[in-house]
């Protein structure tokens, strides 16, 4: 390989990495000049045509010039690496993960020592980051490509490889935080789980924490409490906010807001409560610290975790005397500036095995409050069960389809089995993709589900409209749901969860507690059958749930906002008095 054509595709995955798709398209044409003496600089010249038209976003012609380029050369890895980008673009989640997985192997293989791919002469070191930069991006497609096609194992897998091969340190972070996400929607050794959310914690030791040692301790001061997240937009997380901002006591609180997400109206909304708002978008996270402590808080929330463009960065500087996380997150941040996890008492009972957990337990008397009207207007309930009209019981689970894991799924084909003609819907945005309803029969097949059954639904924006097809909600396990179990509850339809051997899995049991509810919730798999049969088998009562469960859940603890802040506002006055003695 000549130096000049080396030399050339470095400067080509600099442009990516930017980019800049005339930068790729100069190179392409420097390199298609040195085609009639360089062999495989035709190849090359067209992947890099190829990743230009990706990056402006023609798709079509992204994946023409890929295929062109593995034609020439099977083993093409700009080429390859293109063309499961175009794939992914359009959602070929098939054949980009096939593609993915063999080009990561030879990634791979071409980066060990002694493959002897580098041609006499060349630097191996360089020719080793070129490879790295391929494998990276590559990694990253296949978690993106994984996570839609409902294999959050494979996602996990490549996002912590991404992890170790990403450019600097804040990549490296993030990547692996995602990764930590992820690992949540399968279950885990209580103490493995624990020592890979510790090893999140490194990224941060050359952060310099906030010193709190000249804060006034006055026990029964007004306090400052400030929320931070990038989710106070239409999300999930949302439809759990509102009393945080609402319904606090403005003579013992004041209430700061730190938003670094997306505007919208649901923003806008949270905005006219009587809150100090402070915009965090496009701010490092030395600068957000700096603002937080600034203004004074006295104990700060996390309302994200590990989830995506979290504000764990911000929270290692340790701005506020007192920093928690919770609620938007199922587990540990495994960060040394959280000074509690919030959980409730049924979450994580009191002598529970708190061995994944590296922040203290702080329990609150009830982990959620649901909202609906802050965030959207909520359809009316239909007045006939799906059983009426149909004469069979159908099933049906509106969860992300990544939750879910095969214990769930043949605890849902025993209850398909158990019941005669029931059907069972699934719906979610992997089925709004041909392969994800693909990949999701295949998973079905594997586990001999009466495919027949079964119906796939995509995802659509009046989703809970659909609700009024649904006789008995499932949850899932370990990752349960949240907001989709309080939706199928406010739309009249009992919702079997099984409480779970985790904080994360206990969201369901938590959430059914709060709403009342306790006779739906499983201590075992068995029971978990049980009770959905026992609902399945009198359909008489599915009429009357759908006519009262909603005026029962709005009179529910679950969406009593000023209770639920008056709980959550003694957790916070304690913790400052015990902070006011040391």
């Amino acid at each position: 390989m000549s130096e000049e054509f080396f030399n050339w595709q470095v400067t080509c995955d600099r442009f990516a990495a930017d980019g800049d798709a005339r930068g790729m398209k100069a190179c392409a044409k420097e390199v298609r000049a040195l085609a009639a003496s360089v062999p495989g600089a035709g190849a090359e010249a067209a992947a890099m045509d190829a990743g230009a038209a990706l990056l402006a976003g023609d798709v079509a012609e992204a994946e023409r010039l890929a295929r062109q380029a593995v034609t020439h050369d099977a083993t093409h890895f700009r080429g390859r690496l293109v063309l499961a980008g175009a794939l992914g673009a359009r959602f070929a989640l098939i054949e980009e993960l096939a593609l993915l997985a063999a080009l990561v192997r030879d990634l791979e293989r071409a980066l060990l020592p002694e493959d002897g791919h580098v041609d006499e002469g060349h630097d191996p070191a360089a020719w080793a980051r070129h490879l790295r930069h391929f494998l990276y991006c590559a990694r990253g497609l296949e978690a993106d490509a994984a996570y839609l096609a409902a294999d959050p194992e494979r996602a996990a897998a490549a996002l912590q490889s991404a992890s170790a091969l990403a450019p600097d340190l804040g990549q490296t972070a993030s990547l692996y935080s995602k990764y930590l996400f992820m690992t949540q929607y399968r279950r885990q050794v209580p103490k493995t789980a624990r020592q890979a959310a510790l090893m999140f914690d490194e990224f941060f030791r050359g952060v310099r924490p906030y010193s709190h040692d000249g804060v006034r301790r006055v026990p029964e001061k007004r306090l400052r409490i400030g929320y931070i997240s990038r989710d106070f937009r239409l999300h999930a997380m949302a439809y759990f906010m509102m009393p945080f901002l609402r319904d606090f006591d403005p003579a013992q609180f004041a209430v700061y807001v730190y938003d670094s997400g997306p505007v919208d109206d649901v923003t806008r909304r949270f905005q006219r409560c009587h809150v100090t708002w402070r915009d965090f978008r496009g701010r490092s996270a030395h600068t957000a610290a700096r603002i937080i402590a600034e203004d004074h808080i006295d104990i700060l929330v996390d309302l994200s975790g590990h989830s995506q463009e979290n504000a764990l960065p911000v929270m290692a500087y340790h701005a506020a005397p007192i920093q928690l996380s919770g609620l938007g997150y199922v587990a540990t941040t495994g960060l040394s500036a959280i000074d509690g996890l919030l959980v409730d008492h049924v979450t994580l009972p009191r002598g529970a095995d708190e061995d994944a957990l590296v922040e203290p337990a702080v329990r609150l008397p009830q982990l959620f409050c649901y909202q609906p009207g802050a965030v959207r207007e909520m359809p009316q309930v239909t007045g006939l069960s799906p059983y009426a009209k149909n004469d069979f019981v159908t099933f049906g689970s509106f969860n992300n389809l990544a939750k879910l894991s095969d214990d769930t799924l043949i605890l849902w084909r025993a209850l398909l089995d158990e019941v005669p003609k029931s059907r069972l819907v699934l719906k979610g945005k992997t089925l709004s993709v041909e392969d994800g309803r693909t990949l999701i029969m295949e998973r079905l097949r594997a586990l001999q589900f009466p495919i027949d059954r079964v119906e796939l639904r995509p995802f659509s924006e009046r989703y809970l409209e659909e609700y009024q097809d649904i006789d008995i909600a499932l949850d899932t396990t370990p990752y349960t749901g949240g907001l989709t179990t309080c939706e199928a509850l406010y739309m009249g339809v009992p919702v079997v969860t099984l409480r779970g051997r985790s904080h994360g899995a206990r969201f369901g049991a938590s959430l059914l507690t709060a709403a009342g509810l306790p006779e739906l919730i499983a201590e075992n798999e068995m029971e978990y059958v049980k009770i959905a049969l026992g609902l399945a088998r009198h359909p008489e009562h599915l009429a009357l749930n759908r006519q009262r469960l909603r005026t029962h859940l709005e009179h529910s603890a679950l969406m009593n906002g000023k209770a639920y802040m008056r709980g959550v506002e003694g957790v916070y006055r304690e913790l400052w008095r015990m902070f006011c003695k040391i």
